[in-house]
């Protein structure tokens, strides 16, 4: 895992790229490089990266990295699992290193831009295709790396792992309102393409980009309902089971490929456990893999019980990260300053204690669950659609988690809800598909890309290989949620690697104490960010007595939501940081 930056065209120069590279050196501490390269009449290509070394440790896998005959150039962040398997198929090539890195180039060089579809893996890369005088970039099929880009500037496009990059070669940090409107009013985290901050876009999952001549073309190459298909498997279920299970066993096992040590991050629910239980099988009895899990010191959102009991019969080492109270107003403007955009509150900072903890264990490289609720229909408002009942918003909450009484009312007009195309025929795999491609999946992602990197160590999510994704994808309703029961045929197939007491525990949401932190322990810390937020740019955006009648409203007991409030508290967080951008420009 690594940082990546690029610019190309007109109008720039080399101080801009280095001051990229340099504000991204948490994602990469080991290395960096920057190459440069001349394009006659339309201007120069700039690569910039931070290495962070998995795989070939050696010199010979830094980068930007250079084909044999030159004409291609890459910078790469991410992991390609089955690079070994790629290399045997290239045999012709001259390869150079032992990296990940270097398959990719020859596989560009051999099958071009279809050499995508054979990579298995997390990726997002920039490629000076010097043959076609071309740049080409690409993200991985769920976007568990990320890619950003800005067309703000005259004569130039920039790219960069991180907006913070964007900003450093002087895109202004000017906020986007009709997105905040949207995340305000709606909850609306993510917008596929259009961030936070205008003039910086995302290049989407499963998108590739292209700048020739000065212009610049984005294309999908990958999209998980169009590569399931809309027929369901009716193979016996026992078939499927059985195909699932070895995929689930290659996929951790092309996962743990690496040259440092890796770990996993372990909660009691059924989703890390089953991650645990695979560990085992691929490991075998003597595998010591260090499992991390967090802890608040509140034994109502304890999971050590159901971790000691999953670790008892193996040998790996549990290991405990504890978040108190007083360690957050110091840790959240750490995270925000890692996010650039809002994040999920207090379990984004609890995640950020089990990365700390896992780089000083020496453990650069850890496991995580994302995946199989989308997968297999694991949150509520899964059965609720199956049942013709309304979805809601947050998990486990019956209040509205946002509050857009509290908006000047032409900021509320900015919003538009998220609309997402419904392209099967049922429900029920709509939401999925929603989940995966729009919401929840890329939130995730985006909040744990961040805070792993913060820490400059990498995280790998072994349920999202799209092999498993497509196959759980075909499977009808029936298998998924049945008499109750959610995860169905997930159960059965889990049930050959766990006790049953896991096999059977019901879906619960990440568990820590943010409802009672923000109104007891925190709740001068909390003020205090909502009054930045109101003291700030984005005091216009508010009606700043709805906002603190809301707050004491909240403080009283009212409602069992929070979210709300974080999202006010993020607004403070951000405001505080954009307020010192603008100071150092």
């Amino acid at each position: 895992m690594c940082g990546i930056a690029g610019i190309t065209g007109k109008n720039w120069n080399r101080s801009q790229l280095e001051s990229m590279v340099s504000v991204q050196r948490h994602r990469g501490p080991d290395s960096s490089g920057i190459s440069m390269i001349e394009d006659g009449e339309d201007g120069r290509t700039g690569l910039g990266h931070n290495r962070l070394s998995i795989i070939d440790l050696s010199p010979a896998g830094s980068q930007p990295m250079i084909n044999n005959d030159g004409t291609l150039q890459i910078v790469f962040n991410g992991e390609i699992y089955n690079y070994l398997e790629l290399r045997s198929e290239l045999a012709d090539y001259d390869f150079r290193s032992h990296s990940d890195t270097e398959v990719i180039l020859a596989a560009y060089e051999k099958w071009g831009e279809s050499c995508l579809d054979r990579l298995i893996g997390m990726f997002a890369f920039l490629l000076w295709d010097g043959r076609n005088r071309q740049l080409f970039a690409a993200r991985d099929r769920f976007g568990v790396k990320p890619l950003y880009y800005s067309t703000k500037t005259d004569g130039a496009f920039y790219f960069a792992s991180e907006i913070k990059a964007l900003h450093a070669a002087g895109i202004r940090p000017e906020p986007d309102e009709s997105t905040w409107s949207a995340y305000l009013t709606f909850g609306v985290y993510e917008n596929s393409e259009k961030t936070f901050w205008k003039g910086i876009n995302s290049l989407p999952a499963g998108h590739s980009l292209t700048v020739k001549d000065g212009d610049l073309r984005v294309s999908s190459w990958y999209d998980i309902a169009q590569r399931s298909g809309e027929a369901f498997d009716a193979r016996p279920a026992e078939e499927v089971e059985e195909q699932y299970l070895a995929l689930l066993i290659d996929s951790v096992r092309l996962r743990f490929r690496s040259d440092v040590p890796v770990g996993i991050n372990l909660s009691g629910g059924l989703d890390s456990s089953t991650l645990l239980g695979l560990v085992h099988q691929v490991q075998g009895n003597e595998s010591d893999v260090k499992a991390f899990t967090f802890v608040t010191g509140d034994p109502d959102y304890d999971e050590t019980t159901w971790v000691r009991r999953m670790l008892k019969q193996t040998r790996h080492k549990s290991i405990l990260c504890e978040l108190r109270p007083d360690d957050v107003p110091d840790l959240a403007a750490s995270v925000q300053r890692s996010q650039d955009e809002p994040f999920g509150g207090i379990p984004t900072l609890a995640y950020a204690r089990v990365f700390e903890r896992a780089r000083a264990e020496g453990v650069i490289v850890l496991l995580d669950g994302q995946g199989l609720d989308e997968q297999w229909a694991g949150y509520d408002y899964y059965a609720n659609a199956l049942e013709g009942r309304s979805a809601g918003l947050v998990q486990g909450s019956n209040d509205s988690p946002v509050r857009p009484d509290c908006l000047n009312p032409e900021f509320r007009r900015l919003a538009s809800p998220l609309s997402t195309p419904e392209v099967f025929s049922d429900r029920l795999r709509n939401l999925q598909y929603r989940d995966a491609r729009f919401t929840k999946i890329p939130r995730a992602l985006r909040f744990n890309d961040r805070v792993s990197m913060r820490s400059s160590t990498e995280l790998r999510e072994p349920f999202l290989d799209h092999r498993l994704f497509e196959l759980a994808l075909r499977q009808p309703p029936e298998r998924k949620i049945s008499g109750g029961v959610q995860k169905l045929m997930l159960r059965k197939i889990a049930s050959r690697l766990l006790p049953a007491g896991i096999v059977e525990a019901p879906k619960r949401p990440l568990q820590t104490p943010q409802r009672e932190w923000l109104r007891n322990e925190l709740k001068d810390w909390a003020r205090a960010s909502i009054d930045s937020a109101l003291n700030s740019f984005a005091g216009q955006w508010l009606e700043k007595q709805s906002v603190l009648d809301e707050w004491n409203r909240y403080l009283a007991g009212a409602g069992d939501n929070s979210f709300f409030v974080w999202q006010w508290i993020s607004l403070g967080l951000i405001t505080s940081i954009r307020l010192k951008l603008e100071l150092k420009a």
